[in-house]
């Protein structure tokens, strides 16, 4: 037998297509098929306003030094340049009690990456929470790792699915038996849900008391409007000894094709080899991102150290309220017509019960009104019969496709 080039086979197991991937075909061969139809997108989460100001001055700042001998930089740090690493340290987190220093921060461009990666730097025999619905990079990396059986009934042998619903606000609680890791996203994607201090701490004992990591995506948290809601795991007593944080500048700031995000992980994190020895997370995490990741470029996180300046921060918050705008008009019209809707109030995303099945819906709303929305079953079996719209477009295109919506959901009882 001659040799051969072998795959991993666990890419096998994938179910199909990464969700937004089908929806972008599914779009263009509609397209393409009714060329004269003006197609509204309210389906990926992708931010539609150009950078702010100051950040487009910082940008240009640190192209021009650049472009001189004497301010020329080469490879910079991998982790961050330390004066972006401090200004995260000191705004995002210090300035709300949460004690993170900038050692303990690592730039990267972007947090879908970082959620993906970071699960190399863990065992294969792990017990996993995943909640449904959920971003589907979470399962999907997992899956390609290996930590996974085959999918049944659109569910992977090996993962404890952590069930979000209606009567659960899309929040779900730590289960009764123990687990060893457990990703959780708030504000949440798809749903928009939020999960409040109390609800977070309940997962922070719970992590505590069985040696659980979290792995905490806060990449939507500049969305907060209640000032009761954290923004980070970290202003939860105890997160410190359990805890990692994902975040993003692409939502934030409108970085999405710029590139910027960064990852939380205190040095009190410790996880065990197979002999019991303790090592400190950070240091892992650090010896991957070294080898596999030679930094942001440095006009990017000039760029991003400006949204922490006095002016970054109030377009930034211009910014998000603009979009937020957006989510509950979107929220309150959905309301209107009787439908039952999570998400709109701290997050960009609105999440609608239908009825009917997820990608029937995407169609029915692509073929008679044409927008282009989420289907719910891309995030999980609990997403059956939802779907997810998203608040990012301009003001007069969101309110042109909720009046193209008005045709088809508004005549639901």
């Amino acid at each position: 037998m001659s040799a051969m080039i072998t795959i991993n086979e666990n890419y096998l197991k994938l179910q199909a297509s990464y969700l937004f991937t089908t929806i972008s075909r599914k779009v263009e061969a509609y397209q393409k098929a009714n060329p004269d139809k003006k197609i509204i997108r309210l389906g990926i989460g992708d931010v539609t306003l150009p950078l702010s100001q100051s950040i487009v001055a910082a940008f240009h700042r640190g192209v021009d030094e650049m472009s001189h001998a004497e301010t020329f930089r080469g490879y910079g740090p991998e982790q961050g340049y330390g004066f972006l690493r401090e200004a995260i340290a000191t705004v995002d987190f210090q300035a709300r009690g949460a004690a993170v220093q900038a050692h303990e921060i690592v730039v990267s461009d972007g947090s879908k990456c970082d959620t993906g990666n970071f699960q190399e730097l863990l065992g294969n025999q792990l017990r996993i929470g995943i909640p449904d619905p959920v971003y589907p990079v979470y399962v999907d990396t997992n899956v390609m790792a290996g930590r996974t059986g085959v999918a049944i009934d659109g569910r992977y042998e090996g993962i404890h699915y952590l069930e979000g619903n209606h009567a659960n606000g899309f929040v779900p609680s730590p289960p009764e038996f123990p687990l060893d890791l457990v990703y959780l996203c708030f504000p949440n994607n798809p749903t928009g849900a939020v999960a409040t201090r109390r609800q977070l701490q309940a997962w922070v004992d719970y992590a505590r008391a069985h040696k659980v990591l979290l792995l905490f995506d806060a990449a939507y948290c500049a969305f907060v409007r209640d000032p009761k809601i954290p923004l980070s795991i970290f202003e939860i007593p105890g997160a410190r000894e359990c805890a990692v944080e994902f975040r993003s500048f692409s939502k934030t700031a409108g970085f999405t094709g710029a590139r910027c995000a960064f990852t939380v992980i205190p040095d009190s994190v410790l996880v065990w080899d197979s002999t019991g020895k303790a090592h400190k997370l950070l240091d892992l995490w650090n010896r991957r991102h070294s080898t596999k990741f030679n930094g942001v470029s440095y006009p990017v996180q000039v760029a991003a150290a400006a949204v922490y300046s006095p002016e970054g921060q109030k377009e930034v918050r211009e910014l998000t309220d603009y979009y937020m705008s957006n989510a509950r008009m979107i929220r309150d019209r959905l309301l209107s017509w009787n439908l039952e809707v999570t998400g709109g109030e701290n997050g960009p995303y609105v999440w609608v019960k239908t009825g009917n099945d997820s990608w029937e819906s995407f169609d029915t709303l692509l073929n008679e009104a044409q927008v282009v929305v989420t289907p719910g079953s891309g995030f999980g079996t609990c997403g059956q019969g939802y779907i997810r719209i998203s608040a990012f477009n301009h003001r007069e295109k969101v309110e042109e496709a909720l009046g193209r919506l008005e045709q088809v959901l508004g005549k639901t009882p």
